[in-house]
């Protein structure tokens, strides 16, 4: 990567906000941070990883109920930390900001093959397979529907990805329980089980995670049938 030095020339120990490429400029100020701070300089990629818990927690605040302010901020600060991982990275020769943006380019590129190719997709249910065949084709080594999704996901968000990933291989759960004619009215019946579950001494973050394993473990039984 050839660094454009453009946030701190000659001496300069403040932004260049004139410059004409802001994100340049946001990633030298990241440069200069790792060069300058006795704090940042020890910090490693396993160590930022609450800090990216909590500022991707704060950009969801901000899209559910904040002001626009408040989530160009919280996205400057998740930018924050793809910047700080990239600056560790390139210190070790390992890759770099502009390898990130290159390799992000390409993916995005590849997986629209209707915006970018000679694919045609009228309907997002169609954008949806080009999607997913680009993503099965980077993929290849991949052997069960299971492998990608991160076990470190919140349990609600982790429990609807495998109950996509096992319907793909026919492993349905039933969907009928529910009485709620709308979101909000879900929201209350699921604030309820917790209720319910807290009121027996059930907790239930392990329960639903107890769950989850079982339905994994189901899925891969499938997977490994003749």
């Amino acid at each position: 990567m050839t660094r454009a030095r453009t946030a701190y020339r000659d001496g300069m120990t403040s932004p260049d906000h004139t410059a004409a490429d802001p994100l340049r400029v946001a990633a030298d100020t990241m440069r200069h941070v790792r060069d300058r701070c006795v704090w940042t300089q020890q910090i490693s990629h396993r160590d930022l990883v609450p800090y990216l818990i909590e500022e991707s927690a704060e950009v969801i605040d901000a899209v559910e109920t904040g002001t626009a302010e408040d989530l160009r901020e919280e996205l400057g600060d998740l930018l924050w930390q793809v910047l700080f991982h990239a600056e560790i990275a390139s210190r070790t020769g390992a890759f770099d900001l502009d390898d990130v943006a290159r390799g992000l380019t390409d993916k995005m590129v590849r997986r629209h093959p209707h915006v970018f190719g000679d694919a045609v997709a009228r309907t997002p249910e169609e954008v949806l397979v080009h999607w997913n065949a680009a993503k099965a084709a980077e993929k290849r080594e991949r052997t069960s529907v299971l492998d990608g999704v991160s076990e470190h996901m919140p349990s609600l968000a982790l429990a609807a990805k495998l109950l996509g990933k096992a319907a793909s291989v026919g492993v349905e759960v039933d969907a009928s329980a529910t009485t709620a004619d709308d979101e909000s009215a879900f929201g209350d019946e699921l604030l309820r089980l917790v209720a319910a579950g807290r009121a027996r001494g059930w907790d239930a973050e392990r329960a639903l995670r107890e769950r989850l394993r079982g339905l994994t473990g189901e899925v891969r039984a499938v997977e490994a049938s003749p």
